[in-house]
């Protein structure tokens, strides 16, 4: 009987409970409806963290993004200029493209070529010359790779691209992509013109030229002026080329600042052209000692004379072409149809000049 009762008082209380099932089922399933709430606020913490946590490039300070985009090359610069404007911005700015200009280009550009390359940029900034622009400019191959990327750009960005064009022309980068494709032609000078086709006669000179890159056979192809007309010549070596030494222009005497300075065994380049018409080339000498000094270094007093004698041992002795003088106070341009005409005079101070010449020094004697 106690059972029995107790029964009834259970039933008795669970009652009204039952009434209202939807208490009474909650209460059974707190426990379990607890822990799904709590694991499900745990789930959604861990994921806000691990968003607060994700870093992108973009949110590096600049120092450390600056040292990452410094390592990448010209055509990792490219591609990462490809990923969003703020990297555009950074990746095709003079500052990382200068050491890649540098690198590259620094043994063979020279003024003359950022000169000839700021005329350009300069005459492509008429108002009326923009759709020319568009289809002359070398930087056009950079243009269209970033129309590519981002083909829906907004109206602020497309109304202000005629700046944005004009900014990116006149930048280190486009002049380096410029050069990199052969786009542009450098002033240039040409160790040993066209020796390798056979004209021997030009060993140990150096014209002036215009130069442009071949990238996939990595050298060049200049073209020379002769009498009115050009001459070209392919498959030339990054050591044939150094940029223009002298900002004289071809035809023109430079004028020289040296003559006092000269003595026996100063290693020179001097002016020498065939005729009147043709332009000069530069051609590697040395001082000599005159006829009357026996060539004595303590007896020497060549170096008080005014007249200089020029060596090209490159030709055998005796040859027309061996020797020439020039006047040290008075010096002017020389010679005649047959033997030539020798203008301008330069000495040469650094080493890397001289080892530049001997390089090319040839094995046997020119007569």
């Amino acid at each position: 009987m106690p059972i029995k009762n107790e029964s009834v008082k259970v039933y008795r209380f669970l009652v009204p409970f039952c009434k209202h099932r939807s208490v009474f089922v909650t209460l059974f399933q707190l426990p379990r409806i607890l822990s799904a709430s709590i694991k499900r606020i745990t789930s959604s913490r861990v994921e806000n963290l691990e968003e607060k946590l994700e870093i992108t490039l973009l949110d590096l300070p600049d120092l450390a993004l600056e040292c990452i985009l410094e390592k990448l090359s010209p055509s990792g610069l490219c591609s990462m200029a490809g990923v969003c404007k703020n990297l555009r911005e950074k990746c095709t700015s003079d500052h990382f493209w200068k050491n890649h200009m540098n690198q590259k280009w620094k043994r063979v550009i020279g003024d003359a070529a950022y000169t000839k390359w700021q005329c350009q940029i300069d005459s492509r900034k008429a108002p009326n010359d923009l759709h020319s622009t568009m289809h002359k400019s070398p930087f056009r191959v950079f243009s269209c790779f970033f129309g590519n990327l981002f083909p829906y750009r907004s109206k602020m960005e497309e109304g202000d691209g005629t700046l944005t064009i004009s900014k990116q022309e006149n930048s280190i980068m486009s002049c380096y992509l410029a050069l990199e494709t052969g786009k542009f032609w450098f002033p240039v000078q040409v160790y040993n013109r066209e020796v390798q086709n056979g004209h021997i006669g030009f060993m140990l000179s150096c014209y002036d030229a215009h130069a442009c890159y071949d990238s996939k056979a990595d050298n060049f192809v200049a073209s020379y002026s002769a009498q009115g007309r050009r001459t070209i010549e392919e498959n030339i070596e990054w050591n044939r080329l150094r940029p223009p030494a002298v900002d004289t222009p071809e035809n023109v005497l430079h004028i020289s600042d040296c003559s006092e300075d000269l003595k026996p065994d100063d290693h020179i380049e001097i002016q020498w052209r065939k005729k009147k018409e043709f332009p000069y080339g530069w051609w590697y000498g040395v001082v000599g000692h005159l006829e009357s000094c026996n060539g004595h270094e303590v007896n020497c007093l060549c170096h008080m004379s005014d007249t200089v004698i020029l060596e090209f041992k490159q030709y055998i002795p005796g040859s027309q072409w061996r020797r020439t003088t020039i006047n040290r106070k008075n010096h002017r341009e020389v010679g005649n149809d047959g033997d030539g005409y020798y203008g301008g005079i330069r000495k040469l101070y650094k080493k890397e000049e001289i080892e530049a010449w001997k390089h090319f020094w040839t094995n046997c004697i020119l007569e």
